[in-house]
């Protein structure tokens, strides 16, 4: 009998020298992940006796030449228990949109602190982005614990102050281990140094920690991404971003608030009962419906609201500023509609520069079918396009009225984090 092995995906983050791609490279080797020829090219590029494990990640000639990550590193591995996506993504504040970036899809966050620093401006602005794009799943990884002597004390301190701060933000779990990704200690083998250290090593966590994502409970959302005609029949495919979709249920398709049943549900060519996010399929309705790229079809008892007025939290990404009146693409799923940018609460005239977490507030021409991003992340994130050029502007987290439309806390004002 096969057994599924699922797949996690995490991100690392943390200030610049803490030893994010040190760690990251600890993982791949210990774990068996990286190919002799791979080894050995990082080992000719070394400047130490040692191969240099951060070369292993760090891959612009810019990031090896300045000694810091730049970009985000997505890294694929995987052990008998789990498959990994990972993401190594950038510590200095400059690059906080590529930290955004790493961590918009992940479940579980990494982040370093350096034993000697502790807690700092940046692990915050870290833990805050964490809480704010909903990670459910924090370690917080004390690193370089070999350069004060492995001292228990010094572990204990930092971990509750970042437990507390953490606690605060609103995030739902976190886990703290020493380690030292330089040695080894505790990232894939247990340490022989902390032995006043009792629980998981990193891997250990990230092959234990549960991935269910609460996406076969939410509510079912399948946006339109293509429509097929068969003969005088016309399929709807797209990918199930959340919840469950059988034959037979009742739906309503927005924006239109359109009503059928789902008369059938083809998988790669084969026919299916039941479906679940986040397979991809093609739906067929009991009646002919004027359905297009952009629609979302939802079940009849659990639509998500529908607005023209957007309010959000949001990370700028772009050099360009953000400003009041400027219009813009918002793109949500896999529907397009223009928009004006209302309000930058918080921001000034100045608007939002790159790397600024703060407030919008959308006027959208066309309604928009959103869902709380707390609820459900695929439909309660968007994305700001510039509309001359096609280049992506600003993440945003859709807040509804309500305690669980708050995407987490809000980054006070805009570059205050």
């Amino acid at each position: 009998m096969s057994t599924t092995i699922d797949t996690l995906r995490l991100a690392t983050a943390g200030s610049v020298d803490d030893g994010k791609s040190t760690l990251v490279g600890r993982l791949l080797h210990d774990s068996k992940s990286v190919l002799a020829d791979q080894l050995e090219a990082v080992a000719r590029a070394s400047s130490t006796e040692a191969p240099d494990l951060a070369l292993l990640t760090d891959g612009l000639r810019a990031e090896r030449e300045q000694g810091i990550t730049i970009d985000v590193a997505y890294r694929y591995f995987a052990t008998p228990r789990r498959r990994f996506i990972l993401a190594d993504t950038p510590g200095h504040v400059q690059y906080t949109r590529n930290m955004v970036t790493g961590a918009s899809t992940a479940e579980l966050a990494v982040v370093l602190v350096d034993a000697r620093n502790g807690v700092v401006e940046q692990t915050r602005r870290h833990a805050a982005i964490a809480a704010l794009l909903r990670v459910p799943h924090v370690v917080l990884a004390v690193n370089k614990m070999d350069l004060v002597a492995y001292e228990e004390k010094i572990f204990a301190k930092i971990a509750g102050e970042f437990t507390t701060y953490a606690g605060e933000l609103g995030i739902p779990e976190i886990t703290a281990i020493p380690i030292s990704a330089l040695a080894g200690d505790n990232v894939v083998e247990p340490s022989a140094h902390m032995d006043w250290y009792i629980g998981p090593t990193v891997l250990e966590h990230l092959e234990s920690v549960p991935v269910s994502h609460g996406l076969a409970t939410s509510p079912a959302r399948f946006p339109v991404q293509y429509v097929i005609r068969h003969g005088e029949q016309r399929y709807y495919a797209g990918q199930l971003v959340s919840g469950a979709l059988r034959v037979g249920d009742p739906v309503t398709v927005l924006p239109s608030g359109q009503t059928s049943t789902i008369a059938g549900i083809d998988v790669l060519g084969e026919g299916a009962d039941t479906v679940y996010a986040p397979q991809s399929l093609a739906l067929c309705l009991a009646d002919e419906r004027d359905i297009a790229r952009g629609d979302m079809i939802t079940p009849r008892a659990q639509v998500p609201v529908l607005t023209q007025e957007v309010r959000a939290a949001v990370c700028h990404l772009a050099d360009r500023r953000l400003r009041v009146g400027d219009r813009v693409l918002t793109r949500h799923t896999t529907r397009t509609v223009q928009a004006i940018v209302k309000e930058l609460p918080g921001a000034g005239c100045e608007g939002l520069q790159a790397n600024d977490l703060g407030r919008v507030t959308l006027r959208t021409a066309e309604p928009l079918a959103l869902d709380p991003y707390a609820d459900i992340r695929s439909t309660g994130a968007f994305l700001l396009i510039d509309p001359a050029d096609g280049a992506t502007l600003t993440a945003g987290m859709a807040v509804l009225d309500g305690p669980s439309g708050e995407p987490g806390p809000a980054p006070v004002e805009a570059g205050a984090v």
